[in-house]
């Protein structure tokens, strides 16, 4: 082999390492990814328990719970977006079970539906315990004079109804106009099987651009054209 051709020879297998080994981890992060979502789709589906003394926002994240009590008038209104109905609002309600005072989120009504009167009293509720994660930098700041809050933040929610900050997530319909938006998985990201097709892509875009810089080389060549 010519010398003129060895550095990128070189360079083109380099570069084609690192592609096909940047796949190939991506393709490890979807198994363990999907693993990571099969175990948390068996624990939202799993047989309700009793609602835990105090919570842990990590070890009791998504637990199925079932609780009897008395649902409040008092509810926080939070702008969210269905992809079947358009624009509306999470109903945050309070929600007084054995001596607490807890909040159900119980689903989603259209803007029409806001201060529409909902159903109070008495009932059991099933759903999953939450702490969402919701707000970031571009995230307005509630505007609790209008009853317009635009996340859940679990803190600041449980401090305006004067409550615990536990958050059941309402997988029963606890009203006939309010429609459950119960916790899934579906919103969790899982890209990595993009991200691996983008980096064999690129594997494969650079075998190409080497092969062409190396017929380049080689019309070049004084010697091969003799």
């Amino acid at each position: 082999m010519s010398r003129r051709f060895i550095i990128p020879v070189i360079f083109g297998l380099a570069g084609l390492a690192v592609f096909i080994w940047l796949g190939s981890w991506q393709l490890q992060r979807l198994h363990w990814k999907e693993g990571v979502l099969a175990e948390i789709d068996a624990r939202i589906g799993a047989p309700p328990v009793g609602l835990p003394a105090t919570p842990d926002p990590q070890a009791d994240r998504f637990l199925p719970v079932e609780v009897s009590g008395v649902m409040t008038g008092d509810e926080l209104h939070v702008l969210v977006s269905s992809r079947d109905f358009g624009a509306g609002f999470r109903i945050i309600s309070a929600f007084e079970t054995g001596g607490r005072r807890i909040m159900v989120d119980r689903g989603f009504v259209l803007a029409t539906g806001k201060d529409k009167p909902r159903t109070t009293g008495a009932m059991t509720v099933l759903g999953n315990l939450h702490w969402p994660d919701e707000r970031d930098s571009y995230t307005p700041a509630n505007e609790p004079e209008r009853n317009y809050w635009y996340a859940r933040d679990v803190s600041v929610m449980a401090a305006a109804l004067d409550g615990d900050p536990i958050l059941l997530i309402a997988r029963s319909q606890t009203d006939p106009g309010v429609k459950p938006m119960p916790v899934t998985s579906t919103g969790i990201p899982n890209d990595h099987l993009e991200y691996a097709i983008t980096w064999f892509l690129l594997a494969a875009t650079w075998v190409v651009m080497t092969g062409f810089s190396l017929w380049r080389i080689k019309r070049r060549s004084p010697e091969d054209k003799t």
